[in-house]
């Protein structure tokens, strides 16, 4: 009867033994399955898109090209040019206006002149610029130069004058101011050659050449608006 029992309980046990094993291997494959359902996530999101390339750079405003078509009308374009692109104004700057500004650039440099030529007077001007008195300067050249500050001061002063008539639509009378003040300078240049040739300064040949050549354009800018109004 015991041996019965016994075998039974092995019959049983090997029975059972197939069992556990299919489960053991069964347990960790299906483990591995269940991890891939869950595996990780994607990464970090994609990187933003770039940002879009700035707008292309806007049309030249028609004010510049205002300016390039009244100063092609002068004897002087470049210059004109530069004179009226110096003043931010001229950005927005109708015909009257840019007359304006050729006058105070006219103006600036008779203003310059005047200065220069008070400080060669006085031996004032740096050493080694071109705004220096000649060696062997003496009283009498001292006195032209006062005079030639004082020619270039009313022409400063005639240019003035010249934008008030401007500012009164009396273009006449500010052509008539602005040719007077290209010649103002011209009678320092003739004091010098009377009474001491070879002695007048660099500083104011190349002053009184640049203010001819900007009173040229301010008329020239004048007569276009005379015409056009």
């Amino acid at each position: 009867m015991a041996t019965t029992t016994k075998n039974a309980l092995m019959l049983l046990l090997l029975a059972a033994l197939p069992l556990a094993a299919l489960s053991s291997r069964a347990g960790p494959s299906a483990h591995k399955s269940h991890g891939h359902g869950h595996g990780p996530r994607h990464g970090h999101p994609p990187p933003p898109s770039p940002l879009p390339p700035p707008p292309a750079a806007a049309p030249p405003p028609a004010a510049a090209a205002l300016v390039r078509a009244t100063c092609n009308s002068t004897a002087y374009p470049d210059l004109c040019v530069s004179a009226l692109g110096a003043d931010p104004s001229s950005a927005t700057a109708d015909l009257r206006g840019l007359s304006a500004i050729a006058v105070s650039a006219a103006a600036a440099n008779a203003s310059g002149g005047a200065a220069a030529a008070a400080a060669l007077a006085n031996g004032t001007a740096p050493e080694g610029t071109a705004a220096q008195a000649p060696p062997s300067a003496d009283a009498a050249v001292q006195a032209l130069l006062r005079t030639c500050a004082a020619k270039y001061g009313q022409a400063r002063d005639a240019l003035g004058a010249a934008r008030d008539s401007i500012a009164a639509q009396d273009y006449d009378f500010a052509s008539v101011h602005v040719s007077a003040a290209a010649e103002y300078p011209q009678v320092c240049r003739a004091l010098f050659w009377r009474q001491r040739p070879g002695q007048y300064p660099a500083e104011l040949a190349a002053r009184e050449e640049a203010l001819r050549q900007l009173c040229s354009v301010a008329n020239d800018i004048i007569a276009l608006l005379s015409n056009s109004s």
